[in-house]
Parts: C-alpha cells; sequence; structure tokens
C-alpha cells in the first residue's frame, strides 16, 4: 500500500548559517547557560494524532498520544550551541557509534562534554513543554540518552547526483502512468524499529529550507503506512516510540541531517515502565548504561515499595483487614519488574557491538528484518 501523509507542512524557520559540516564546531555562538527565556521558542503544534488514530489496540501506552504534528521549540541561538558542543572533537572522539540500523550516531555525551544539551532537556521548563503534549507528565529517560544524535551527511555532489535521480525517476513514473515507492523511501537513514523508550523527542539541527523527504513513516495497528512530516530547523515532533513501529525516511537536497532524540518516562513510579535495552544496548557504554538504568529502576521499585507500606501501615491503624489478594497481586507485578531488568541486563559478552535485532513488534516484519539482515551478510 502506497504510504498515506498524515501532516501539512510547517513554517519554517529563516536560516542564517550554511547546513554544512565543513569542520567540527568551527560556528561562532554566543556562551552562558540555559535560559528558557531566551532559548525557548514554543509554538503548540497544530495537531496532536491519538494511538486510536493509529489504529493501535486500546490500552496501548502510557498515554492516549502518539504523535504530534511539528512545532517550533528552540530559537536559533539555542540550535546553535547545540550544534557547537555536539560537533566539538571531543565528542565525536569519544561518544560516536554505528550500527546495523543507522551508519552515524554520538551518544552519551551531554553529561560530560555538552552542558547547555543537558541543561536544556533538564529545564522544568522544557520538560513541562514535552509532557503537555505527551499527555502525561514524562522526566528525561537517564544522563544516558539525552540527546542521541543520529548524523547524515553527503558532498555536493552526492547531493546533486540523489535529486538528478529522482527527478528523473519521477518523471519516468509521470511518463509511463505508474506510481511507486518513492526513491528516497528505499534507503532509510534509520529502519524500521520501535524505541527502547515510552516517548522521544526529536529535534532539528540542520537547515532543511530545500529538502526533499526526511519524514517519519509509522506503522499502523492494520499494518498500513503512514507518514509524518520531518521537522524544521529548531523545531521538533514529539513520538510515543517504544509502542509504534517507525522508520527515519532519507532526505534529499540537503548535505546534512542532524536530528537529536531526546528520551523519557513517565513520572510517576506507578506507571508501567516498558523500557526495553534493545535498541541501544549494542550502541553503548553498557557500565554507564547499566548502572544508570538499574539505578532508575530501582529508585522506581522502592518509591513503589515504600507507597505499599505506607498503606499496611495505615489500614493497621484504622483496623482494616489486609487485602490478601491485592498484596499479592502487589508481590506478583515486582517480581515481574525485576525480572524484566534482570532479563535486560545482558552481559557484555554477550552483546555484539552495533548490531540491533528483535526490535520490531510485529513478528512477520521482524523476520522481514532477519531475512534482509541475511542477505546482506
Amino acid at each position: 500500500m502506497e504510504p498515506a501523509e498524515l501532516l501539512p507542512p510547517i513554517d519554517i524557520m529563516a536560516a542564517s548559517w550554511k547546513p554544512v559540516i565543513e569542520a567540527l564546531a568551527t560556528d561562532t555562538v554566543a556562551v552562558g547557560d540555559f535560559d528558557p527565556k531566551k532559548h525557548l521558542n514554543y509554538e503548540p503544534p497544530a495537531k496532536v494524532h491519538t494511538m486510536k488514530e493509529l489504529d493501535l489496540p486500546e490500552g496501548t501506552g502510557v498515554s492516549p498520544v502518539a504523535v504530534s504534528e511539528p512545532f517550533r521549540l528552540f530559537t536559533t541561538e539555542a540550535i546553535h550551541r547545540m550544534r557547537a558542543e555536539v560537533l566539538s572533537q571531543d565528542v565525536w572522539d569519544n561518544c560516536q557509534y554505528s550500527s546495523n540500523l543507522a551508519q552515524c550516531q554520538l551518544r552519551g555525551f551531554a553529561a560530560k562534554y555538552a552542558p547547555f544539551v543537558y541543561d536544556t532537556w533538564k529545564s522544568p521548563e522544557t520538560l513541562s513543554i514535552i509532557s503537555k503534549i505527551a499527555g502525561v507528565e514524562l522526566i528525561t529517560e537517564m544522563d544516558f540518552e539525552i540527546a542521541h544524535v543520529n548524523i547524515s551527511v553527503k558532498s555536493e555532489k552526492q547531493k546533486a547526483e540523489e535529486l538528478q535521480a529522482f527527478v528523473d525517476k519521477k518523471a519516468t513514473e509521470e511518463d509511463e502512468g505508474i506510481a511507486g515507492c518513492p526513491w528516497e523511501d528505499d534507503k532509510p537513514i534509520v529502519d524500521w524499529h520501535t524505541d527502547s523508550y515510552p516517548f522521544v523527542c526529536v529535534t532539528m539541527l540542520s537547515d532543511c529550507t530545500n529538502m526533499i523527504g526526511g519524514e517519519t513513516a509509522l506503522r499502523t495497528g492494520t499494518g498500513d503506512i503512514v507518514k509524518v512530516r520531518g521537522p524544521q530547523m529548531g523545531c521538533a515532533v514529539v513520538l510515543q516510540g517504544r509502542y509504534i513501529e517507525h522508520q527515519a525516511l532519507r532526505a534529499l537536497g540537503t548535505t546534512e541531517r542532524i536530528s537529536m532524540v531526546t528520551s523519557f518516562r513517565p513520572r510517576c513510579p506507578t506507571l508501567p515502565d516498558d523500557t526495553v535495552l534493545t535498541t541501544v544496548r549494542p550502541i553503548s557504554n553498557l557500565s554507564e548504561l547499566y548502572s544508570q538504568y538499574g539505578e532508575y529502576r530501582l529508585e522506581i521499585l522502592e518509591e513503589r515499595i515504600r507507597n505499599q507500606l505506607r498503606t499496611l501501615r495505615e489500614n493497621k491503624r484504622v483496623g482494616k483487614r489486609v487485602d490478601i489478594k491485592a498484596l499479592k497481586g502487589f508481590f506478583l507485578e515486582q517480581e515481574r519488574f525485576l525480572s524484566h531488568m534482570n532479563q535486560e541486563m545482558v552481559e557484555e559478552e554477550l552483546v555484539t557491538k552495533g548490531d540491533i535485532h528483535g526490535h520490531l513488534l510485529t513478528s512477520d516484519y521482524e523476520a522481514d528484518n532477519k531475512t534482509k539482515r541475511k542477505r546482506e551478510k
């Protein structure tokens, strides 16, 4: 079935710099701490689409919200500041990863090398915006996952060749009265996957003024494909990516595409935490990842136990009988919580760097992915 376009375009922010990575962090930028009054330029999305609209089963996820339309979030100065930190030599030398899903990714850098980026996503004002759009109060997943960056870079020659190929293919299809899969869909930047974490906010750090493509494709509950228009520079999209299969489609007409993906989870400890490490384990410093994952999960467990203990003590104080069935249900839920946590923390020697698999919700699509990987070997 031909992909349907889900969302309309958004006004673009006027570009004030050449969108090419000619050198690492050569931009002249301002200095100073993140200031929400100075660096946030929030305009609410025109529409937020629900899980129901995507025909996903009722109760899927931690919120009824599926995905937002692109919305303006940051000022141009804030984007320049982020770029300067992301493209710094320290980040490129120490935090670069690649996988079978994406060729160039920067991860785990914010806390050590990018204080502006780190403070941006930890800001109460930023968190409030993302939470309002997501329909549930969110916090950053963990420090290691603040501002995962996907990068695609081409030369001017490659850009021109791809654009010409696109024009030629389109002309051929029009002449012959056919319409196939768009050319840029054949080789996505990031292949089909579900995210490891409940929600993500995808922010564009590149000038996409002349870009063709670059959308995010979503698979609905009926197997149909819809496209979400990609954000422009300084704009963002919020997606409940843990529960929706999606891929980042290739972009034409630009020499770079740098997107920043920040992950979030519910603040409330009683809500489900369906976090998995499938798509991040092979592209992470496992010591850091496991330490932070273990810490926040144990904090959730600690808070749940404290709440349960508080209930037991209050019931005892007022002379209420113990609800044995409810108490055993609580114990069983925490057993599953710990078992899941143990399962996700795979021993380092059993993890193959860069090899991401088992990341789809739909078994037949995962089988297709396995066949594709075999052909590529």
